[in-house]
């Protein structure tokens, strides 16, 4: 990989669950293999629900299972700069993508896209969101993996 970061942007609607789980899933991947300092990770919600708080205490508990430290997060809004600067943005589920198009320039649609594309032959497009149906542990499980998947595909591009 070059010298470079690569940034990449996660993005749920109210980034307490799903967007603060990819970061933390993709960070532990990225730490795993010793790439931190390749890397500038962040995430954001579509929505203004939640600004300045932490991530929701049961996505914290499925996180720290698997030693992943989320406390330090604090929720925030996507803006349009986000779509400057970052290289990649990552939608948890079709909805907040389709938020996501309205608000980014037209010169940038090509970084967005759905997290779970990043798993080869995956059918499933979209995130639960577990603030509503609880599955706390699953969505950690499947943003872990598809974590792995997105860091292995921009290992090859290198």
């Amino acid at each position: 990989m070059s010298d470079e970061k690569v940034k990449i942007l996660f993005v749920c609607m109210g980034n307490i669950c799903r967007s603060p789980t990819a970061e933390g899933t993709f960070r532990l991947q990225v730490n795993r293999r010793g790439l931190e300092h390749l890397f500038e990770i962040d995430s954001a919600g579509t929505h203004a629900y939640h600004i300045g708080e932490k991530p929701d205490s049961r996505s914290q508990i499925a996180a720290t299972k698997h030693q992943v430290d989320l406390s330090s997060q604090r929720a925030r809004q996507v803006h349009e700069s986000d779509f400057y600067y970052y290289d990649y943005v990552f939608a948890m589920d079709e909805s907040n993508l389709a938020n996501m198009k309205n608000i980014c320039p037209k010169e940038f649609q090509h970084k967005l896209s759905l997290m779970l594309d990043n798993i080869p032959n995956n059918k499933t497009k979209s995130v639960p969101d577990p603030y509503i149906e609880g599955r706390f542990d699953d969505v950690f499980e499947m943003l872990n993996r598809a974590s792995n998947f997105l860091l292995d595909s921009l290992s090859k591009k290198a």
